[in-house]
């Protein structure tokens, strides 16, 4: 499962930076709703990785 969850973050880590590169209406601070989406999604799969190696490691 963690490799699996690395890649679909990684994917949507991709997904937001390309998006963001395009968009003229998303900023560091501000999204337009694709890019709010697109983060969203990115947000809570980094924190579900984080999650699995600090369990790993024992913090």
């Amino acid at each position: 499962m963690p490799d699996d969850l690395y890649d679909r973050y990684q994917r949507a880590a991709r997904a937001h930076s390309a998006h963001r590169a395009e968009c003229t209406h998303c900023t560091d601070t501000a999204h337009c709703p694709d890019g709010a989406r697109l983060y969203g999604a990115f947000e809570r799969l980094q924190d579900a990785y984080l999650s699995v190696l600090r369990r790993r490691s024992g913090r």
